[in-house]
């Protein structure tokens, strides 16, 4: 089977869509203080670790995945199409989209990198933009012609339905930490109750 430039594109588009995937998961999973150890696989694992090579991960597929395009024959794309593609050959609404999510995972790991350095707070606030790039990366991979040729959008590609699959559980995955966040803002503080001094 030949493998062109736009599949060799697409594929990594969809390792970025699958990374993210995973890497949100595990995000959630920390916010929930999961035990692999009282829960399933009942042995220490450390998903911290593979919760920060997931994002690498992400990035690094991310930054891959538009540079095939440079060796597409037709459309002709240029370096500043890749780049700010507000003005490219084929579909520029769906390609800015895909580099503001590129642009976002870079901020999220870079960041991250510098979290002891940023202090948590300020983290904190640059983590959370993954949600964001997470709704314009599925936006990206869903609305997007893998073949460049402005046709319309084959939901059940096998392509699309993996993303789509993602775009689910990356769905609940965000109402999940929604309602975690909003309980435990509402969760009553332990009052001080001062000791009683004896006679």
């Amino acid at each position: 089977m030949n493998i062109t430039v736009l599949d060799f594109s697409a594929y990594l588009g969809l390792t970025a869509v699958g990374a993210i995937t995973i890497n949100m998961l595990l995000g959630v999973m920390m916010a929930f203080r999961y035990s692999p150890v009282r829960n399933w696989p009942h042995h220490r694992f450390n998903y911290f670790r593979l919760h920060n090579w997931t994002g690498y991960i992400a990035l690094v597929v991310t930054l891959l995945h538009p540079l095939p395009l440079l060796l597409n024959k037709s459309p002709k794309f240029r370096v500043l199409d890749i780049i700010y593609p507000v003005h490219s050959p084929q579909q520029p609404l769906e390609n800015t989209i895909g580099a503001i999510a590129l642009y976002i995972v870079a901020l999220m790991v870079i960041t991250s990198y510098f979290r002891i350095q940023l202090g948590r707070r300020t983290w904190k606030a640059f983590h959370f933009t993954v949600y964001l790039g997470a709704v314009a990366l599925f936006y990206h991979s869903l609305f997007t012609d893998p073949d460049l040729k402005g046709a319309g959008i084959d939901w059940i590609d096998g392509g699309k339905v993996f993303v789509e699959i993602c775009a689910a559980i990356i769905l609940a995955t965000m109402i999940l930490r929604a309602r975690h966040a909003r309980k435990k803002s509402h969760k009553p503080h332990p009052t001080h109750v001062p000791t009683p001094t004896p006679p």
